[in-house]
């Protein structure tokens, strides 16, 4: 039986003196450097084997479950097998992987697969490519005998069967559910290890594109057999107007071991310069073994630092357990303290403060690698999503991935974490709870969503009573985050969640709720940007180019969207005049594989984004980053290389923030304008080639001037490189002869890298995408084709681990000068 005790520990105040500052830091460094022997988290992302197998015949799937014994029959009937959970099994021949990996990233397109999903040939139409196996080699030390070692996988999409050397592990049918299994047993220490991992992606969870594989990171963790559990503190924290905070955390021990230990249990609070601020007691326990403990401890801070959007600032804690005095585990946990409040007549409120969602929809994948982005790009994502003045990402429609939540943490930005599916049955409500489990202390979350556009539920009291279920399970595991859901317009059930999420204005009478209802809390969990492709103003569905449909006249509107021109600018001035509303998130902050609608094949990718596929930003950025920032902004558009429309009526627009904009066309001026509050500016022009010059000005005086114009061809190449500990994100951008970037320069290009560095992949924001993203198994990872669209592409290089020397790239391309620039 589980024993479970909850002790309320007198807290005690630690407050350093400037005296003591060095020895504290002396102590603490000892403290950490005994930690480090006790507790290890080691990264076995590199050298995974990798194979298709085939979803239609287990003879062509490597004969896996064919045996007379399975491994559902014998626990080691891996000794008969001749499936890749042998450990006997020869993979010599399968393709080498680094994780995180997304191998529907190489499959090609066809019209006649899946259209939410990109058209990529993956699913039950391809037998042949949606099955993967994944095999890894490791060695575990001889002294390593007698600690406990689990491995986690923070997500497998999806399907996943798994296996150590040979002993089966268990099955996860969810492609968004971290795992996490004690693999103590079956393990061969001072020798070879091998795990195995079936991937089945035959079955789609969602309706956007979810790639295949192993596409998070995956960790072995060695501790000591009294432990605690994975993901196993909670911590909360009070708020006092007096200048302190409480912080109270909850923590899990388990005892893996087969006798009863007695414990001692510590909490250390370190603050983000390295230096312990508080300190509990000790606390005394006894564990049974193979039982579980959980405790209650409270530290008191005096003058805590708030996380803030603007000061994200951070604490760790320690959790310590001695044995017999000894120190035997050490357990970080990252955290912040704030307040974080909806209110339903001052929308919402951080640290006491009226804060406007400024948000974003936000699927998982990206151009080049798929759904398996690495941290550095989840770095470079949330950072061109804050350059534009936003502030929250819900993370759309499944638990946000822990890379991206860790750095919501460090750069401040605001979340919605999601739950992929509704339901109160066992297993919906374990994925619920694993997703909350694992997520609660990041201080980013405000909210939890527990589903959206449930079409079938949201109209009726079904869905009224499983809302109600699943918020009171959600308060249970944690009590100080509301829940939330994405309603598209049925009223039943918008009663079962703590804040209300508004699925689109012209689909929720959000003012007659607000009058029935002046108690509910809400904000909007998803508007219309209204963007289109990037860089192009006339609709080509053969080419699967859309205009933005806030360009589009009224009258070819389809009568269920917005009735004016700028839908982007509909949404924003409407959650901005209501301060009862929490804020908004545009749906969507970045474009996305699959789910191409109003557009198909050969449209392969959504258009809905502030953001293209690569992070390169749309006119629309501009609409809110003139609003949603101090910083002086005037852009114009259309651009000026409007082939084939000499002679047209042009109307021509300014996104800006500034008082008044004057516009001039081909020198003629066109007159000057006061911008509306959360608006944008029209006038029309004839198209001729020439120039366009915007000149902005704030209380009378000219602050900014832009201007463009009609462009030679590109012949030169500029490149800029954002820099990360596990790659280098390089955005290029193509000129004319005359220095000015060529806005639709669609030129070929090849690019060689030298040095201890592979190309991670490729991208350009095309929406009807269908090249070659990365070098295939087998070719030169130093080498790809590619192409610019609409002036610009951008390239992934991942550096080698061990990388010394700098990383040469070479560019060469069709009527461009060659350029070569060398990578840290």
């Amino acid at each position: 039986m589980k024993q479970t005790s909850y002790l309320w520990q007198q807290f005690t105040t630690y407050i350093p003196m400037r005296t003591t500052i060095l020895l504290l830091a002396c102590l603490l460094g000892c403290q950490l450097t005994g930690a480090q022997t006790v507790r290890e988290r080691i990264s076995i992302n590199d050298n995974w084997k990798f194979a298709y197998g085939d979803a239609s015949s287990m003879q062509k799937d490597f004969q896996h479950g064919l045996e007379y014994f399975t491994y559902f029959a014998k626990a080691a009937a891996f000794n008969r097998s001749k499936a890749p959970i042998s450990t006997e099994f020869d993979d010599s021949q399968w393709q080498t992987v680094n994780l995180p990996h997304d191998w529907v990233v190489d499959l090609p397109y066809s019209g006649q697969a899946s259209h939410s999903h990109g058209y990529k040939t993956v699913g039950w139409r391809y037998p042949q490519t949606s099955i993967g196996w994944y095999r890894k080699r490791f060695e575990v030390p001889e002294e390593d005998f007698g600690k406990r070692i689990y491995v986690e996988y923070e997500a497998i999409f999806r399907n996943a069967q798994l296996f150590c050397n040979g002993f089966y592990l268990g099955t996860e049918p969810s492609g968004y559910a971290s795992q996490v299994y004690d693999v103590t047993d079956y393990l061969n220490y001072g020798g070879e290890n091998i795990l195995t991992v079936r991937v089945d992606a035959t079955t789609e969870e969602g309706w956007y594109y979810e790639g295949a594989g192993i596409y998070q990171n995956v960790w072995l963790h060695k501790m000591a057999p009294v432990h605690v559990a994975p993901f196993g503190t909670y911590v909360t924290t009070d708020v006092c107007d007096c200048g302190s905070a409480t912080v109270n955390v909850e923590t899990k021990l388990f005892n893996d071991g087969n006798e009863k230990t007695s414990f001692q249990i510590v909490q250390r609070l370190i603050d983000a310069e390295g230096l312990e601020v508080a300190k509990t007691r000790p606390t005394d326990g006894e564990i049974a073994a193979k039982s579980g403990w959980t405790g209650l401890q409270l530290l008191q801070v005096n003058a805590p630092e708030l996380w803030d959007l603007d000061y994200p600032y951070l604490y760790t804690l320690h959790t310590d357990i001695y044995i017999d005095g000894k120190l035997t585990d050490t357990y970080p946990t990252t955290f912040g303290i704030r307040t974080a409040v909806f209110d339903p007549e001052q929308g919402f409120l951080l640290n006491g403060k009226p804060v406007k969602l400024k948000g974003t929809n936000l699927h998982l994948d990206h151009a080049g690698v798929g759904v398996a982005v690495p941290e550095g790009l989840w770095e470079y994502r949330i950072r061109q999503l804050k350059a534009i003045g936003s502030n929250a990402i819900r993370s759309s429609h499944n638990p946000a991935a822990v890379a991206m939540l860790d750095l919501c943490d460090r750069l401040g930005m605001l979340v919605i974490d999601e739950n992929r599916l509704m339901g109160t049955n066992k297993e919906h409500i374990d994925w619920l709870e694993r997703m909350i489990v694992r997520d609660r202390n990041h201080p980013s979350i405000i909210l939890w969503s527990i589903g959206n556009e449930e079409w079938a539920l949201e109209g009726n009291e079904m869905g009224l009573r499983i809302a109600h279920s699943m918020s009171a399970y959600v308060h249970q595991i944690d009590s100080t985050r509301p829940t939330t859901a994405g309603i598209s317009g049925g009223t039943v059930m918008l009663a079962g969640t703590d804040v209300k999420g508004y699925n689109y204005i012209r689909q929720n009478n959000v003012d007659g709720f607000h009058r029935q209802h002046p108690d509910w809390k809400a904000y909007g969990a998803e508007e219309t940007s209204g963007s289109g492709t990037r860089g192009v103003y006339f609709t080509d569905r053969q080419k699967g180019w859309m205009a933005a449909i806030n360009r589009v006249p009224e009258r070819n509107r389809n009568q269920r969207q917005a009735p004016k021109m700028n839908v982007i600018e509909t949404g924003w001035q409407f959650y901005d005049e209501r301060p009862w509303l929490g804020g908004l998130f545009y749906w969507t902050g970045f474009d996305y594989r699959g789910e191409p609608n109003p557009m198909s094949f050969p449209a392969t990718g959504s258009q809905f984004g502030i953001l293209d596929y690569c992070g390169f930003p749309k006119d629309e950025a501009y609409y809110l980053k003139s609003w949603w920032t101090d910083e002086p902004v005037l852009h114009i558009l259309p651009h000026w290389n409007l082939k084939g429309h000499e002679g047209d009526t042009v109307s021509v627009w300014a996104y800006s923030n500034c008082d008044e904009v004057e516009l001039i066309v081909n020198g003629k001026r066109l007159g000057r304008q006061s911008m509306p509050k959360n608006g944008h500016l029209e006038w029309t022009a004839v198209y001729q080639p020439g120039k366009v010059e915007a000149r902005g000005y704030k209380n009378g005086k000219r602050i900014i001037q832009t201007r463009i114009e009609t462009t030679g061809e590109a012949t030169n190449i500029r490149q800029e490189t954002h820099k990360f500990d596990d790659l280098q994100v390089i955005n290029l951008s193509l000129f004319d002869k005359k220095g000015h970037e060529v806005p639709d320069a669609m030129n070929a290009m090849q690019v060689s890298i030298t040095g201890a560095a592979t190309i991670l992949g490729y991208g350009n924001g095309n929406p009807a995408f269908q090249e070659v993203e990365r070098p295939a198994a087998g070719s030169n990872p130093r080498q790809l084709d590619i192409h610019a669209f609409s002036g610009k592409a951008q390239l992934l290089i991942r550096p080698d681990r061990d990388a010394t020397e700098p990383i040469a790239v070479h560019i060469t391309g069709e009527g461009l000068q060659p350029i070569t620039f060398t990578l840290p």
